[in-house]
């Protein structure tokens, strides 16, 4: 076990009858490493554990549990124009976490960070990421401009942040030039659900491991649906 500075991390085994809540912090810009929960084709959903550097535990007992790796090694990086967006994005940190697949999640904004968003954008394919989920709101440009600074695979996420509801978000990044593509999702926290999905899609096309996990999390929700019963 490693503890990620800033962030309180237990080292005692986690107790499945409490979900951890937790609460954002001040600095969410560091390197998140997350652990594998439970084992394929479980049915229950993943627990709200530290899915984010941006989040401390604050539960009691704690029940956050980090697995040891070096800052280098996340596959998947989210970034998301505000914090407040996070609670849109939890469910993708939530499912890689569920996949056992690293990632680091921080804020940046297209327009407030212009430079710290371009360097952590033509940085992370020699950090060893994979693909990069980006989700803003309103004008929502984070992901575009982040996809012309890298041949990574990007995934938009439209916050639904304005009187729109999402709307404009969803039509800002969609309507990418072409040659500068954005992978968009849904609107809010299904899109950001199937985006963590798409993202542990494309490392399990060269990650057996990857692949197996979402196959077992796949025929786990087909036996949910089967197990149903109508009054």
């Amino acid at each position: 076990m490693i503890q990620v500075p800033g962030a309180a991390v237990s080292t005692a085994a986690p107790d499945a009858s409490h979900s951890p809540k937790c609460a954002p912090t001040q600095n969410v810009n560091r390197t998140v490493v997350n652990n594998d929960l439970g084992t394929p084709g479980e049915t229950s959903p993943p627990a709200a554990s530290l899915l984010d550097t941006g989040r401390r535990c604050v539960s009691s007992p704690p029940t956050c549990i980090l697995r040891a790796m070096t800052p280098n090694e996340p596959l998947v990086g989210i970034v998301m124009g505000s914090k407040s967006d996070y609670d849109y994005l939890a469910p993708a940190c939530e499912m890689l976490t569920h996949l056992g697949i690293p990632y680091e999640a921080r804020v940046l904004s297209a327009h407030r960070t212009p430079e710290q968003t371009s360097e952590w954008a033509a940085s992370a394919e020699s950090r060893g990421m994979q693909v990069l989920i980006a989700a803003a709101g309103g004008a929502a440009h984070l992901a575009g401009v982040i996809a012309a600074q890298t041949l990574l695979p990007v995934l938009g996420v439209p916050i639904p942040s304005t009187s729109l509801n999402g709307l404009d978000s969803l039509l800002s990044i969609v309507q990418m030039p072409a040659g500068i593509p954005v992978g968009t999702l849904a609107i809010g926290k299904p899109g950001a659900t199937n985006a963590a999905i798409l993202a542990a899609e494309i490392i399990g096309l060269h990650r057996p491991d990857v692949r197996d996990k979402l196959r077992a999390w796949r025929e786990s929700r087909a036996r949910d649906v089967l197990a149903q019963t109508l009054p």
